[in-house]
């Protein structure tokens, strides 16, 4: 039992206790008096009626005497029943005269006095009782938590469940090709599977889905599942893992179970790496409760009938951390690689999220998929959401090219901070950065062409130059990383040479430009004198244990030799870029004025400023 719930239930219990008291003390208050009245003898009575002190006689059901007296006191006495009062006390002697000055009632108890009195009698009874039970119920209902602590906390989504709704399906994913052929046979096995066991085949127990964030990975997921018309059991990483040991492992265990009960079906877990990682690679062995998950997915993944009909889907985007028994044949042993898409997916994923949508007639999806290179799913998708919501916002019908145009750089850059207003001497400073970087851009061979360029502030930036490719780039050439050296180094030459003084503006640039060198000499071997060897670490020396007991693995001196390469490919690039723009020193004045007068310039703009 938790914490919470048992502080829970000693709350409750308070509440009630203190409610009994209260109850109680009103009954006692209102079924008795504070005094009671005295019971005196027939023989006093008459004594008192003698002396002439009696006031009032009541006679409840014929045998009850209420007696008061002329001082206010009242008394109490019974009589014989069936016997008349005046018979009675004549018997001890009373005065007749005497007797008949006292005002004598009689009364009868009706039954609703009746039914009252027993409530008053029966309430406070059935009060502790209620009480008791609600104070069982809740420690019951605390005791049902704390035993459903192992339960899957998957959410399962049923065929029949989806009648009515929109379903994704793989006509719903674009941009992944090859990884829908490779899952088109998970399908057709959940479909059809004696298909493949007549043949003697085993479909794959597990199907890893790697690739970027905002790929579609759990979009192809939930296609494979309602192309397969197949129960769906979606659960994250994170979900299984809780304060208490055991709690991963029995949670995997029902989950296994459910999915078996529901088979075929498939069982899909998002961020695998959360617990998937690998085993004894931190200090003291790791978090115990995720290596007891990891452990019981290992057992219930190798358990698995070749019939079973049961799938299961992961997706990451971090493969290098996964423990290899993860990765085995047998367990996960088919991989599906999910790139950021191409030109030519990005129009087809823009033409799926566009769709019903006002679109203006000078849109072209084939130019915006030439804008936004390295896009993912999901940033296309917010593209044309954000192009939506800007149209809404002016007013108007349809969604423009300006709209969308305008959402590729919130996308990229971040919104635009009109209200940072720069004065004439930073302003100045900020359109010669940005005219040096667009110059010498202009000016190498081996650079992306400039398509915009601006002064006007987007997130952090101050200003910025927009470059964007040709065409898709899987390779690239150290010609092409050193131009790119030279651009970053544009706007931090431009301010010396112009201004013989340097901002802070050049900061973004300047640790660009030191990973991008870093990376040509120790990753990319593109250095004559360090020579095509890598010193990168692994990737999986992200943890505690491993950082402290693996050494580096060069010495002391390829150290010192990789730092003179850096600054080697650094010194040159800058070097590079002031040649360029002291060569070209009016054409930079003339870039700078016209971001001064109008703060931004466009590609055609700039290509004409360019051939004068």
């Amino acid at each position: 039992m938790k914490k919470k719930q048992i502080r829970e239930l000693f709350k409750n219990l308070g509440i009630a206790f203190l409610l009994f008291l209260i109850i109680a003390g009103i009954f006692s208050l209102y079924s008795s008096p504070f005094e009671k009245p005295q019971e005196i003898s027939l023989s006093a009575l008459v004594s008192q009626i003698n002396e002439g002190k009696v006031k009032e006689i009541e006679i409840i059901n014929e045998e009850e005497l209420t007696i008061k007296l002329k001082d206010g006191i009242e008394e109490k006495s019974f009589k014989e029943k069936g016997t008349g009062l005046g018979d009675s006390l004549k018997n001890y002697g009373v005065d007749p005269e005497k007797l008949a000055l006292v005002d004598v009632r009689v009364k009868s108890v009706s039954g609703r006095e009746f039914l009252t009195g027993m409530a008053f009698s029966i309430l406070p009874v059935l009060l502790i009782l209620g009480l008791l039970w609600f104070m069982l119920s809740q420690a019951q209902k605390a005791n049902i938590q704390a035993m459903g602590f192992g339960r899957s906390l998957a959410r399962m989504i049923k065929p029949e469940e989806q009648k009515g709704k929109k379903k994704t399906t793989f006509k719903d994913v674009a941009g992944v090709k090859e990884a829908k052929e490779e899952l088109q046979e998970v399908v057709e096995f959940l479909k059809n599977p004696k298909k493949f066991t007549s043949l003697g085949a085993r479909i794959p127990k597990g199907v890893l889905l790697v690739g970027p964030p905002g790929t579609g990975k759990t979009l192809l997921a939930r296609a494979v599942a309602n192309e397969a018309g197949v129960p769906f059991f979606h659960m994250s990483g994170s979900e299984f893992v809780e304060m208490f040991v055991g709690v991963g492992a029995s949670r995997t265990r029902d989950l296994f179970r459910t999915a078996k009960k529901n088979a075929p079906s498939i069982i899909f877990l998002d961020e695998l790496d959360a617990i998937g990682r690998h085993r004894g690679a931190g200090l003291g062995g790791g978090h115990d409760e995720r290596e007891q998950t990891l452990n019981q997915i290992l057992v219930e993944m190798d358990g698995f009938e070749p019939d079973v009909g049961v799938i299961v889907l992961a997706a990451t985007n971090r493969p290098d951390v996964l423990d290899s028994a993860l990765l085995r044949p047998g367990r996960f042993d088919r991989r599906v690689i999910l790139d950021l898409p191409d030109i030519e997916g990005r129009e087809k994923i823009l033409e799926i999220h566009a769709a019903g949508k006002p679109l203006a007639k000078d849109v072209s999806f084939r130019e915006v998929a030439e804008r936004t290179p390295g896009f993912s799913g999901a940033d296309l998708s917010n593209l044309v959401n954000e192009a939506t919501i800007l149209a809404a916002r002016r007013n108007k019908k349809n969604i423009g090219k300006e709209e969308i145009f305008a959402s590729i750089e919130k996308v990229l850059l971040g919104p635009e901070r009109k209200s940072h207003i720069l004065s004439k001497h930073e302003k100045k400073i900020t359109a010669y950065h940005e005219a040096g970087h667009a110059l010498v851009a202009a000016s190498l061979p081996h650079t992306d062409p400039v398509h915009k360029v601006s002064i006007i502030a987007r997130g952090r930036a101050a200003g910025y130059t927009l470059k964007l490719p040709k065409e898709d780039k899987r390779l690239r050439t150290k010609s092409e990383f050193l131009d790119e050296l030279s651009v970053l180094f544009g706007g931090y030459v431009a301010e010396k040479l112009v201004f013989k003084e340097l901002t802070t503006g050049a900061t973004n640039d300047l640790e660009q430009a030191s990973f991008l060198a870093r990376k040509l000499v120790t990753e990319y071997g593109m250095s004559e004198k360090i020579g095509p060897i890598s010193y990168v670490e692994r990737p999986d020396m992200v943890f505690l244990g491993r950082d402290l007991i693996e050494k580096h693995r060069y010495s002391e001196e390829i150290a010192r030799k990789i730092d003179q390469e850096v600054a080697r490919f650094i010194g040159n690039a800058c070097k590079k870029a002031k040649k360029i723009l002291v060569k070209k020193r009016k054409k930079l004045d003339e870039i700078a004025a016209r971001l001064i007068e109008k703060e931004t310039i466009e590609r055609k703009e700039f290509e004409e400023l360019m051939k004068e």
